[in-house]
C-alpha cells in the first residue's frame, strides 16, 4: 500500500518512522510537499491513502473525484490560530476587515478564517487572502507584508512563546480541526484493507500518546525521505506539540460526514466554492 506523507500530518509522518507501522499492508511511504497535493496523487494512483485537514477532501469532492473517508482523528483545538503583530491596532477578528491575511488557502486555514469571520458578521471576501505556501509567514507578518497570519503546529507553538506577535483566535473556538484519512473510490480499497488501516492508525496513535518523548525524538531527527520539519524544531518543542494533541483515531462515522458537510456549506456561503455539494454517507461506515 502506498501511503502519502507530508510534513503537516504528524500521524502519518510518525507512522513512517514508527517501528513496524502498517507492516501487514506492505507499506511504501511516499513523501510530498503539502496536503493540498493529496487529491492529485490519489487521482494518479501514486498513493492509495492520504491524511490531511478537513478541507482538501472537500476540494477533491468538489472536483468530482468521489472521496472515500476512512478514519478521523479526535478534534485538534490547539493546532490552529490567527496571530497579529503585538503592536498592531487589530484587537480582534472583528477588526480584520480589508486586511491582508497570510494562510495556506484550500487547507483548514481557509475554514478557520471563514468561521472566525462569520462569527463577526463578515465573510471571506471581506479580507484579502495572501497565499503563504512554503514562505516564512511569520517574517511576512513581522515585516508588515501582511496584517495577520493563520498558523499551525509546530510554528504555532513557537509563536506563542514570542512577545512580538499576539493571538486573536484559537482553532478550538471556531472549528473541530480534525485530521482526515481518505482515499478515492476509484482506488478500490477493500473492506479488509480499510479495517486494517483504521486499526493501525489507532495502534500507532496510542503508542505515540504513551511515549511522546520517543515521538518527539523521531520528529526532531527529521525524516530522511523529505518530510522533515522545515522549521528546525528541537526535541523539547516537538514534545510540547505531541503532548498537546490527541492522537486517537476513529473509524469514519455519520458525525464526521456531518461536520464535513457543514464545512462544505460554509465555504459555499463564503464564495470559496461556486456551487453546493451533498456529501454522501460513506460505504465504510459500520464495517
Amino acid at each position: 500500500m502506498k501511503i502519502g506523507v507530508h510534513p503537516n500530518n504528524l500521524h502519518l509522518r510518525l507512522a513512517r518512522l514508527w517501528p513496524g507501522a502498517f507492516v501487514d499492508l506492505q507499506p511504501i511511504f511516499v513523501s510530498y510537499a503539502e496536503g493540498r497535493e493529496t487529491a492529485v496523487l490519489l487521482e494518479r494512483g501514486e498513493i492509495d491513502l492520504g491524511g490531511t485537514g478537513s478541507t482538501p477532501p472537500i476540494e477533491a469532492d468538489m472536483r468530482g473525484l468521489a472521496v472515500e473517508y476512512i478514519a478521523a482523528s479526535a478534534p485538534r483545538p490547539a493546532n490552529g490560530a490567527i496571530f497579529v503583530r503585538s503592536d498592531s491596532p487589530i484587537g480582534s477578528v472583528a477588526e480584520l476587515k480589508d486586511r491582508r491575511i497570510s494562510l495556506i488557502d484550500g487547507s483548514f486555514h481557509t475554514y478557520l478564517l471563514a468561521r472566525s469571520l462569520e462569527g463577526e458578521g463578515m465573510s471571506l471576501p471581506d479580507v484579502e487572502r495572501v497565499e503563504s505556501g512554503a514562505r516564512d509567514s511569520l517574517a511576512d507578518l513581522l515585516e508588515r507584508r501582511v496584517d495577520a497570519w493563520v498558523a499551525m503546529s509546530p510554528r504555532l507553538e513557537k509563536a506563542l512563546e514570542r512577545d512580538d506577535v499576539r493571538l486573536i483566535v484559537r482553532c478550538g473556538a471556531a472549528i473541530p480541526n480534525r485530521s482526515l484519512f481518505w482515499t478515492l473510490e476509484r482506488n478500490g480499497l477493500s473492506a479488509t484493507e480499510i479495517r486494517a488501516i483504521v486499526s493501525e492508525l489507532s495502534r500507532i496513535g496510542n503508542e505515540i500518546a504513551a511515549d511522546p518523548r520517543t515521538a518527539a525524538r523521531l520528529l526532531a531527527s527529521g525524516d530522511r525521505g523529505g518530510s522533515g520539519d522545515r522549521g528546525g524544531t528541537d526535541i523539547d518543542a516537538w514534545e510540547k506539540v505531541v503532548r498537546s494533541r490527541d492522537f486517537t483515531v476513529f473509524p469514519i462515522d455519520d458525525e464526521i460526514i456531518a461536520e464535513q458537510q457543514e464545512e462544505a456549506d460554509t465555504l459555499v456561503r463564503h464564495g470559496h466554492f461556486a456551487k453546493p455539494i451533498v456529501l454522501k454517507r460513506q460505504q465504510g461506515i459500520g464495517r
